[in-house]
């Protein structure tokens, strides 16, 4: 067993429990920018594509808080590899589903598998990083938005050359990095709530720090529905206004791009500053960045998308960071809730999303839902204060 170190940040392992996202996500990418050529394969109306979106992060919902329970009550590898492994397979047997059912089948497996893993790594993450933990949550965070980045562009370009037909070939890839992985990944570090049960563990992980939790909580659920209303329904959108599908998933690979960014630049100044002030301005610009894509064309949209994305994905990695400031006993169960809870909740509106897009047109739902962040400022004024020491 690896022993920790509070002080030194090990990069070794941040590099391989980073991986572990990266490959993760990487595959989870896929699914998005592919939706228009799934519609004509299938074809799938927009309230059906919605409810692939919608079980897809439901799954997170449901799967992620229960992933993180298990992690911090128990060692073990098998949910952080087995999840990968699931994402691996499932996720590109999309590409042969003959039906809209087989299609949402694999999906599904492939989003259990991603939300198994998530809560585990990012509750490791602190163990690691010595004095720089906001930094290196933003690191990590790094490679879950580089991937949604990389993969949308890479996926729709595999399937221009080669079909849809051809996806699994890309297990290839994962399985090749599991390889690394199985040697590098380190079992997780159980808190020792292993003769708790689910109230018991609750109770205390969080005890009086509830209230912010959950305010910070509620912020990310209302950032999630912006964040993955944009991403699921801009390809859709952009292929509609004449847009080619490899420019559908351009535009994710700069929203996530930004938000790479963005990430680093947030949890290098919330080190230093605290995360108040990062959200503040954040969800402030946020608003406006979203308002300013839709209103462009050209090429000048792939310069919006990129000034969205940048203010849209900044505050992911801060919200997981002061959570776990405020219950450090529970890493991986408060991982899941900023992370799974808020990212599946979030996306989960997304049936909802999609059916309002076929009353009316996806253009206008977006831009209402421009709007959502505001209504985040007045939470964020009641963040509470963490003191950190500023890293050196």
């Amino acid at each position: 067993m690896v022993v920790k170190n509070q002080n030194h940040t090990n990069l070794k392992i941040l590099f391989a429990l980073t991986l572990v996202h990266f490959t993760g996500d990487f595959y989870s990418a896929f699914t998005t920018p592919l939706f228009p050529a799934f519609m004509d394969k299938l074809d799938l109306t927009l309230t059906q594509v919605g409810l692939i979106a919608g079980v897809n992060r439901f799954l997170s919902f449901i799967v992620q808080p229960v992933a993180g329970y298990m992690a911090d009550r128990y060692q073990g590898r098998a949910i952080i590899l087995g999840g990968l492994l699931l994402a691996v397979v499932f996720i590109p047997l999309a590409g042969i589903a003959g039906s809209y059912w087989m299609l949402m089948l694999f999906i599904a497996l492939g989003s259990v598998g991603s939300s198994m893993f998530h809560p585990c790594v990012a509750g490791m993450i602190p163990l690691y990083s010595g004095k720089r933990k906001g930094f290196c949550m933003s690191v990590f965070n790094t490679g879950g938005t580089l991937a949604f980045a990389v993969g949308p562009f890479f996926i729709t370009t595999f399937v221009v050359a080669f079909g849809l037909e051809a996806m699994p070939v890309t297990m290839a890839i994962g399985l090749a990095v599991m390889i690394y992985l199985w040697l590098a990944v380190p079992a997780p570090q159980s808190e020792g709530m292993a003769v708790l049960g689910l109230m018991g563990t609750l109770k205390k992980q969080f005890g009086t720090v509830w209230k912010s939790i959950f305010l910070i909580w509620l912020v990310m659920v209302l950032r999630a529905v912006v964040g993955q209303s944009f991403m699921t329904f801009m390809p859709v959108l952009l292929v509609s206004r004449g847009y080619s599908l490899v420019s559908g998933g351009l535009m994710i690979t700069l929203f996530t791009l930004a938000g790479t960014v963005s990430g680093l630049l947030a949890g290098y100044l919330a080190d230093r500053m605290g995360s108040r002030p990062i959200f503040l301005v954040a969800h402030l610009l946020m608003t406006p960045a979203l308002l300013m894509m839709l209103s462009l064309s050209g090429s000048w949209i792939f310069g919006g998308v990129f000034a969205a994305g940048f203010f849209v994905l900044a505050t992911l990695p801060l919200g997981v960071t002061l959570a776990q400031e405020l219950a450090p006993g529970g890493r991986a169960m408060v991982s899941s809730l900023m992370m799974g809870l808020a990212y599946g909740l979030g996306g989960a509106v997304a049936p909802v999303v999609g059916k309002l897009a076929d009353l009316y047109s996806v253009g206008d739902v977006l831009w209402v839902l421009s709007f959502l962040p505001l209504a985040t400022i007045p939470l964020i004024l009641l963040f509470p204060r963490v003191n950190r020491q500023a890293a050196t």
